[in-house]
């Protein structure tokens, strides 16, 4: 089937776009961003679902001890570039360097107009790819910035003007095959139907990513682990900040990986949420140290949620939202497990701000997870 996109000449394949992903269910396109201070942060999601015919969208705030979400989702339309739906819309207005969220007026008490300016080149993660036994689960790229932010955001009422106070955040642009959707019902893969290890019929995702901003540099961290703690993919880079006409892609980006770095993790108890946390840079013995400050549980922007979910058919185009104490969030429910925190970092004499998301799903030994949500202890 042909869309308007196809007049441009960016053809992958000899498959006109709009079939993308060999036809698999789960493959994905999705924007993310995220913005923080010290007493603020939003969260802000908007994918694609090709196979599945889906479009959905969703911001999270979280201010005062309160998270407050909006979701929306629709059929996704034929012309990939209208990247709107329902009263949210993501528009790339300079590709790599700024884009725009526009949260039209709703009933559900978040809306605005938000720009996104990178700082930093675009890091390409390294491609994730994950099996199954013999069924392909995950197989994702990703493009990670860090930037600043202005425009104008209101909460229940209240407008904040993000250009009066220093907001920055990530852009996350990520595409490919991962669990997305109403999952099709079949029977355990063979290897772990026959495996005489319990632990090995549990899901399990050990996930952290940290992305940093400093005044004249950026971190990045990224690691998956399986139950044993074995990377199976990882990457850690220095992003330098650039000025508004500096390289954001290609050989003349400034990017400095930095080889082998270890993250430590001390857990608040009965919880799979850090309550300390720094990175270890081993070639150097530079250590980052992590501060938590508070948390922005990842299901108010649609991730593991339990209605809102991401790829999920509605019927049709559908709105909703929904308002919480942080506090009430704080579980091992499955739903609120996946978090991430806004974290004060400290790097020999740099003080910056940023986020560590964590994902910890079945046995961790590393960590002392023993089983599908246990808490630390």
């Amino acid at each position: 089937m042909l869309s308007p996109f196809d007049d441009y000449p960016i053809h992958q394949t000899s498959l006109p776009l709009a079939q993308a992903g060999g036809g698999h269910p789960d493959h994905y396109d999705r924007f993310w961003f995220n913005g923080y201070s010290e007493d603020l942060y939003f969260g802000i999601a908007l994918g694609t679902y090709p196979n599945r015919g889906v479009i959905d969208a969703a911001i999270g705030v979280v201010r005062d001890g309160v998270q407050r979400s909006l979701f929306s989702s629709g059929p996704l339309p034929l012309d990939r570039t209208h990247t709107s739906v329902g009263p949210i819309t993501v528009e790339i207005i300079e590709p790599m360097r700024v884009a725009q969220v526009t949260i039209a007026e709703n009933e559900h008490g978040v809306s605005g107009t938000l720009t996104f300016r990178t700082r930093t080149a675009a890091l390409e993660e390294p491609r994730q790819t994950r099996w199954n036994a013999d069924r392909l689960s995950m197989d994702v790229t990703r493009a990670t910035q860090l930037g600043d932010w202005s425009g104008t955001l209101v909460i229940d009422g209240e407008t904040i003007d993000l250009g009066l106070r220093e907001i920055r955040g990530t852009k996350d642009r990520s595409w490919g095959i991962r669990p997305v959707g109403d999952p099709a019902p079949m029977a355990p893969p063979m290897t772990v139907a026959n495996d005489a290890d319990r632990l090995a019929a549990l899901p399990q995702l050990f996930f952290l990513w940290a992305p940093i901003n400093f005044d004249d540099t950026a971190l990045h961290y990224m690691v998956f682990e399986d139950r044993h703690g074995t990377a199976w993919s990882k990457t850690a880079a220095a992003l330098p900040v650039i000025d508004s006409d500096g390289a954001v892609v290609g050989q003349g980006a400034p990017i400095v990986h930095l080889g082998d770095v270890r993250h430590h993790l001390g857990f608040a108890e009965g919880l799979r949420r850090s309550e300390s946390a720094s990175l270890e840079v081993v070639e150097t013995g530079d250590v980052i140290t992590l501060e938590p400050m508070f948390a922005f549980h990842m299901r108010g922007a649609g991730y593991l949620h339990p209605t809102w979910g991401h790829g999920r058919w509605h019927g049709g185009p559908a709105v909703g939202g929904e308002v919480h104490r942080s506090e009430e969030l704080d579980t091992l429910d499955f739903h609120n497990i996946h978090v991430q925190q806004v974290v004060r970092a400290t790097w020999g004499d740099r003080v910056g701000l940023g986020v560590l998301e964590q994902l910890i799903i079945g046995p961790h030994t590393p960590s002392g997870f023993t089983d599908l949500l246990d808490g630390a202890r």
